[in-house]
């Protein structure tokens, strides 16, 4: 997948780094399988700009026109096919959120990291930043307790469908998603 979409990961990648100052991607920590830390790598489809005090500035200000339509096409993902290529993560699995999240999770909501995140997964494909975060977890929850090979090819079968309607990318409140705070 990685080789056939590297014509077009070139192209996106000399496009990011010219709208952010010649850094195309960013790379993050994130809890893995078990909890387990490990650093993903996106693209970066804000910029650095911040206010007077040194704050960033709104996700909304600092999306780049390239950067809008690299998440509304869903291109901001494909460099995470490294991460899976690593082990880190898988194609299909609950998306990996911030670390700063880990402490603010319920005991059910743990168990999302009993199997490797993905790129794309059962949240996603029923409204990724449109819904909630309680019923993000409900799903990353319901994915876990009933993985299975079909399941896997019909998120993906979805993800391919949600991608050409640009769905959910975006919260009603916000240009990506609010922060969890926890329930």
């Amino acid at each position: 997948m990685f080789l056939l979409l590297s014509p077009l990961f070139i192209v996106v990648t000399i496009l990011l780094a010219v709208a952010n100052g010649g850094k195309p991607f960013f790379l993050q920590p994130r809890p893995g399988k078990g909890g387990k830390i490990f650093r993903v790598i996106k693209y970066k489809t804000m910029n650095d700009r911040k206010d007077k005090n040194g704050e960033l500035l709104p996700d909304a200000v600092r999306l780049t026109p390239i950067g809008k339509w690299v998440r509304r096409t869903s291109l901001d993902e494909v460099p995470q096919l490294l991460n899976v290529l690593k082990g880190d993560m898988s194609i299909i699995g609950p998306r990996p959120l911030l670390v700063e999240y880990l402490p603010l999770y319920s005991e059910t909501q743990k168990h999302r990291h009993d199997v490797r995140p993905g790129i794309t997964g059962w949240a996603q494909v029923n409204g990724r930043n449109a819904i909630s975060w309680q019923q993000k977890f409900e799903y990353d929850v319901w994915y876990v307790n009933n993985v299975s090979f079909a399941l896997d090819l019909r998120i993906l079968l979805m993800t391919f469908r949600n991608v050409a309607k640009s769905e959910g990318i975006s919260s009603e409140t916000s240009a990506t998603m609010e922060k969890f705070r926890g329930n």
